[in-house]
């Protein structure tokens, strides 16, 4: 009865270690997913921000020049 006492002690310690490490990975990866997610905001702000200049020179570009 002890030994099997003893296993099931160290199983839950063995657990209880594991469910740590995981949760610091959890950690580390939700971390990563909000510092992704603040560059893809900026980068698709970047890009919108430079399409709509491009758009304004495009425009511009089609036109003739006043004395044609």
């Amino acid at each position: 009865m002890d030994s099997r006492l003893t296993q099931l002690e160290e199983t839950a310690s063995h657990q209880a270690r594991v469910i740590e490490e995981l949760s610091d990975i959890v950690r580390t990866q939700a971390d990563k997913i909000d510092r992704l997610e603040r560059r893809v905001t900026l980068l698709m702000t970047r890009a919108a921000d430079w399409e709509a200049e491009s758009m304004g020179s495009a425009a511009l570009a089609d036109q003739k020049p006043p004395h044609w």
